[in-house]
């Protein structure tokens, strides 16, 4: 078995299962937030995203709520009993998200933050790591060692897409990353196919590559009314096209043999 560990007490994820994990860039508000979470339930999907620390391009751009983010969080866990998933973005803030996120998500630009690599491996928590947007798969899997050699063997790895010349969309999905992963290492690969699509309409057909590719899992944005997002506005699903979306994984995955964590 390539891997299997316990993301909390209640959620075991292991080779073969398939691990959904949704919701919106970045955490707004109360309403916006446990709407969301609410939605995610009802669906039956287990995990919920929010960025609570934003890192943006341009610092005009939102950054986030940060603490305040976290409590909200915290608040839509409390009711809907899903596990959190919320991006460390500065290491001073470790304490105070591991006490709301179940896992801890290192986003592309710290992707070779090794000292915080090797920080968040020490807390013995799952952590969700995505490929930098210029890695080559062998500097990826290099950076992963820095968590895995803390002894924190709860590593979920992310294609997200790098930077190519092709301007078509925000990035390129290395489809093919995924087989080769998980060749090369014991560790869940899933696919985020929002940040490479870069637009709303592509995101399910590129999630239903990744599905068939045999990807371990998916993290899609999702938002209540996607337009007026303060972040990522074009790429966001909204809860009806999630809703579909989420239909076309559940016929494939049997096709496919896997089945929802």
């Amino acid at each position: 078995m390539r891997f299997s560990f316990d993301i909390t007490d209640d959620l075991h994820f292991e080779e073969g299962k398939f691990l959904m994990i949704a919701g919106p860039c970045a955490v707004e508000d109360l309403d916006q937030i446990i709407s969301t979470a609410r939605y995610m339930k009802k669906l039956g999907i287990p995990v919920l995203r929010g960025g609570a620390f934003k890192p943006r391009t341009s610092p005009d751009s939102f950054q986030g709520l940060g603490q305040n983010g976290l409590e909200l969080l915290r608040q839509a866990k409390e009711e809907t009993g899903l596990a959190i998933v919320t991006e460390l973005l500065d290491p001073s803030d470790l304490n105070e998200l591991i006490a709301v996120s179940d896992i801890i998500q290192i986003g592309s630009r710290n992707s070779q933050n090794f000292p915080m690599l090797r920080k968040v491996g020490k807390t013995g928590k799952p952590v969700l790591f995505k490929r930098g947007f210029g890695n080559t798969i062998d500097e990826f899997l290099n950076a992963a060692k820095y968590i895995t050699r803390e002894g924190n063997n709860k590593v979920i790895l992310v294609e997200r897409g790098i930077r190519t010349f092709e301007p078509s969309t925000r990035f390129t999905l290395d489809i093919s990353a995924v087989p080769v992963i998980q060749e090369r290492i014991d560790l869940p690969v899933i696919v985020d196919p929002s940040h490479p699509a870069g637009i709303a309409r592509y995101v399910a057909p590129l999630s239903r590559a990744a599905v068939a590719v045999g990807s371990d899992g998916l993290m899609i944005e999702v938002h209540p009314d996607p337009p007026r997002a303060k972040s990522d506005s074009q790429q966001q699903l909204d809860f009806n096209q999630f809703s579909a979306l989420k239909e076309e994984v559940d016929s494939l995955l049997p096709v496919c043999g896997r089945r929802y964590v």
